[in-house]
C-alpha cells in the first residue's frame, strides 16, 4: 500500500532537516508523497519540490497557520499558490508577529526562573523562523527539562506557565488566506483545541460555513477511539479527510515520519480524494 504523511516541518520552521534531506528521509522511508506544512512560512516549499521530483517523492505545498485562540488552534493549508502576493504579504505580517510572541516565550520563561534566551533558542533553529520546539531544545540543553516533550508538558504548551497565546490571525482569517492562495483548509490535531464533542461539532460546523474544506482525520497521537470520532464529525458535517505525523525530525524524536499511534499509517487514497476536492474547485 502507497502511503504518505501530510503534516510535516523541516528548519525552515521548526522541524530539524532541511527541506530536502526531509524528502529524501520520507522517500528513504518508503513514502509515496508528503506535505511540507512549516509553521507560518513557505520558505522551503520550492526546494522540498525540487527535490521530490529530483527523486520521485511527491510534495504537496502546504502551510501550517497558526490561528487566535483560548487554546492551540491551527490550520493546514494544501495546494497552496506559494507565490500568491497576498499569501507571501500576510506571511511577513505574521512572521513579525511571531518574532515578537518569540520575546514573549522569552520574558515568560526568565519570569519562571530559567536563564533561557532568545539566543539560547536561535542556536537549534535552522532559519530565523523560531518556534516553541527551538525554546524546549534550550531548556534540555541547559538541564530545565528531560526531552522536548517533557519541555512542553510542563511549561510551553496551552495553559502552562510560560505560553504565549500572540497571534495575529483569526481562525476564520487562516481559511480565508489559505483559500485566496488557492488551497484547500483543514483543521490540525483536533484534540489539541481542548473542546468538549459537542463545542468541536458546532465549531467545526461554523468553520464550513467560513470555507473550511476537511479535518485532519488521521494523527500520531489520536487514540483509536479520537480517530473515530473525528472522522465521524466529519463524515456527518461533509468535511474532507487528510492525514500526518506532525513530523520534526530531532526536534521530536519520539514521532516517525509516515507512522503514528499503534500501527497507524495513512494511505494514498487521503491524497487522491484531495486532489479530486481541488481539481473541482480549480
Amino acid at each position: 500500500m502507497r502511503t504518505i504523511d501530510l503534516h510535516t516541518h523541516s528548519n525552515k520552521s521548526d522541524g530539524s532537516m532541511t527541506p530536502s534531506e526531509l524528502v529524501r528521509h520520507a522517500k528513504k522511508q518508503g513514502l509515496t508523497a508528503i506535505a511540507l506544512s512549516d509553521h507560518d512560512g513557505i520558505d522551503g516549499v520550492q526546494e522540498a519540490y525540487n527535490e521530490g521530483k529530483k527523486i520521485g517523492l511527491e510534495v504537496v505545498p502546504a502551510v501550517e497557520l497558526s490561528a487566535q485562540s483560548e487554546t492551540e488552534t491551527h490550520i493546514l493549508g494544501y495546494y497552496i499558490d506559494i507565490y500568491n502576493p497576498i499569501l507571501t504579504e500576510k506571511l511577513a505580517e505574521i512572521k513579525q508577529k511571531r518574532i515578537e510572541r518569540n520575546a514573549d516565550t522569552a520574558a515568560n520563561l526568565q519570569a519562571y526562573g530559567f536563564d533561557i534566551t532568545l539566543e539560547d533558542a536561535a542556536e537549534f533553529a535552522g532559519s530565523d523562523m523560531l518556534g516553541r520546539a527551538h525554546f524546549a531544545k534550550a531548556m534540555v540543553k541547559k538541564g530545565y527539562a528531560d526531552s522536548v516533550q517533557d519541555a512542553f508538558d510542563r511549561f510551553l504548551s496551552y495553559g502552562k506557565p510560560c505560553y504565549s497565546k500572540r497571534q495575529l490571525l483569526t481562525d476564520k482569517e487562516c481559511i480565508s488566506l489559505i483559500n485566496t492562495a488557492g488551497g484547500l483548509a483543514f483543521c490540525a490535531h483536533l484534540h489539541l483545541m481542548k473542546k468538549s464533542d459537542e463545542d468541536l461539532y458546532d465549531f467545526l460546523k461554523d468553520m464550513k460555513t467560513a470555507g473550511l474544506c476537511g479535518i485532519e482525520g488521521y494523527y500520531t497521537d489520536y487514540t483509536t477511539e479520537m480517530g473515530q470520532k473525528y472522522r465521524s464529525f466529519a463524515k456527518e458535517l461533509g468535511l474532507e479527510l487528510s492525514g500526518g505525523t506532525d513530523f520534526h525530525g530531532e526536534m521530536k524524536p519520539h514521532i516517525a515520519i509516515g507512522k503514528g499511534r499503534g500501527s497507524l499509517t495513512i494511505p494514498y487514497s487521503v491524497l487522491e480524494r484531495i486532489k479530486e476536492v481541488k481539481k473541482s474547485r480549480s
